[in-house]
């Protein structure tokens, strides 16, 4: 299941208010939701952001895909610094450049070159 971090609009025509929530990625915008993380009030002056870190955190970390704006307010409470999307990525890659330069990187678990 594709679960998706997400605005889910409330409020008044002309007067919006939103919850962050998690929700499956097929759920229509203001339907079901698993998870109701925080909200945004864009109309109080100045705009009230909350967002519950550590569950957001948590849900980041299990794979949850945050819509852009939800990545904008999560920027603002500090919790995209804290995710730090991408880390994992460059760490898993510099491990596969120093085992390549150990010499063992290229080879299949017998110790045999692969691809010949």
């Amino acid at each position: 299941m594709a679960v998706k971090m997400r605005l889910r609009r409330e409020g008044k025509t002309k007067q919006p208010n939103y919850r962050v929530v998690v929700a499956d990625a097929r759920s229509p915008r203001d339907g079901r939701f698993l998870e109701d993380l925080g909200y945004y009030q864009p109309l109080a002056e100045p705009s009230a952001i909350k967002i519950d870190h550590d569950r957001a955190l948590a849900w980041l970390r299990h794979g949850a895909q945050p819509s852009q704006s939800v990545v904008n307010l999560l920027r603002i409470e500090g919790v995209w610094e804290a995710f730090r999307p991408g880390e994992a990525d460059a760490q898993a890659e510099r491990r596969q450049r120093r085992a390549r330069r150990r010499g063992w990187g290229g080879r299949d678990r017998g110790g045999r070159r692969r691809g010949r």
